[in-house]
């Protein structure tokens, strides 16, 4: 089948129009509330979101800040990891994991991934651990909505004494073990970038701890590092969560359940259309950990990676790499001293991975679509 034999269609790899039309009434009288108490920074749309979402990922504190990558960079600081120590992080994820690091001052060193969940491998970070003599901490990633395998990370962690922080910004709402994520680690980290399951209208993010003290020494950091007027306790930072952007969450975290079951319904469907093709294309499959995968994105391996991609363009439909170049092969981190085949999991996957249209707002017979325009590719 050729491209010009099925039916042309727009399939978007996010379509935010599509989403937010059912319920903008409901966001802007939530904006142009916080536009009249002309409250915009923090406030009590801001501490609604905390509680609301503490709440909703079984976490007793919940701390709004910037973004997420500011979470992780404060979950650092919180921690006082600095100059010197080190960190570890997977070497497939999104750039902000390893650069929060490097921005407290500290070295990251890079782990393999599972080549199934795209995940830290568990056996991967004791190996690395056993030839490391300064670490502090591991980041364990979510990464496209399912959980890491949390148990054997903790375990590993606790033996060298290291502080594990998850990295939840696109696992909002994802379990293991039928246990909430950012809730099992000492720190979790959440970003609402708009692309997120949970998404605000610009850049925000969030922490959750179960310390009390802890979640204290966050709120602080936030603020320039003092919650009493014009005093500082310690050196923070400016990274508050602004009110409009609360506001737009609240009023979209009601509908947050109900576009992750649409998540995984078209999940579903493209595992049975992918498989009935026998296809050179391996799609996710969630770890039996993973009891509630909620697909932030729906990425595949595949032979050909580029080509299809291009094919998929020509056929309408958007998708992206995620991600293209594995941390420990970014130029910025050459002196570092890894090599091509240092990781080699990792950057397999960085070669072979593509990311397909899986958000709630897709059409009937989208999905379908999709995956006739990739049978016929392989034809």
């Amino acid at each position: 089948m050729t491209p010009g034999s099925i039916p042309a269609r727009r399939v978007r790899l996010l379509d935010l129009s599509a989403l937010h039309a059912p319920i903008q009434g409901e966001i802007d009288a939530a904006i142009q509330a916080v536009i009249q108490s002309q409250q915009f920074i923090l406030g009590k749309p801001v501490a609604r979101l905390e509680e609301t979402l503490a709440a909703y990922c079984g976490a007793r504190h919940a701390v709004g800040c910037a973004s997420g990558s500011d979470a992780l960079y404060l979950a650092l600081l919180a921690l006082g990891i600095g100059a010197g120590d080190v960190v570890l992080v997977p070497a497939f994820t999104f750039f902000a994991t390893a650069g929060a690091v490097s921005r407290a001052g500290a070295v990251p060193v890079f782990v393999d991934i599972d080549p199934v969940t795209f995940n830290l491998d568990p056996a991967h970070l004791a190996a690395t651990l056993s030839r490391q003599r300064q670490a502090k901490a591991v980041i364990a990633v979510h990464l496209f909505g399912g959980a890491a395998d949390m148990d054997p990370i903790l375990r590993i962690a606790s033996q060298h004494g290291l502080t594990v922080i998850e990295d939840g910004a696109q696992a909002i709402g994802a379990e293991y073990q039928h246990r909430r994520v950012l809730s099992i680690g000492r720190i979790g980290c959440l970003s609402f970038f708009p692309t997120k399951n949970l998404g605000a209208y610009g850049d925000g993010g969030m922490l959750t701890a179960n310390d009390d003290d802890l979640a204290h020494h966050l709120a602080a950091l936030r603020v320039h590092g003092g919650l009493e007027r014009y005093r500082h306790d310690w050196i923070g930072i400016n990274s508050r969560l602004d009110a409009l952007q609360a506001a737009v969450l609240l009023a979209k975290t009601p509908y947050l359940d109900g576009w992750t079951l649409a998540r995984q319904q078209n999940a579903a469907r493209y595992q049975s259309l992918l498989a009935d093709a026998r296809l050179p294309v391996v799609p996710p499959r969630p770890a039996p950990y993973q009891t509630r995968h909620i697909f932030n994105q729906y990425v595949i391996r595949c032979q050909r990676r580029d080509e299809l991609k291009q094919h998929l363009e020509r056929c309408g439909i958007g998708t992206e790499v995620y991600y293209p170049i594995p941390l420990h092969l970014q130029p910025c981190y050459r002196e570092l001293g890894y090599r091509a085949g240092d990781l080699p999991v990792s950057e397999e996957a960085a070669a072979a991975v593509l990311a397909l249209p899986v958000h709630p707002a897709l059409g009937p017979g989208d999905v379908d679509y999709v995956s006739q325009c990739l049978a016929a590719f392989y034809r």
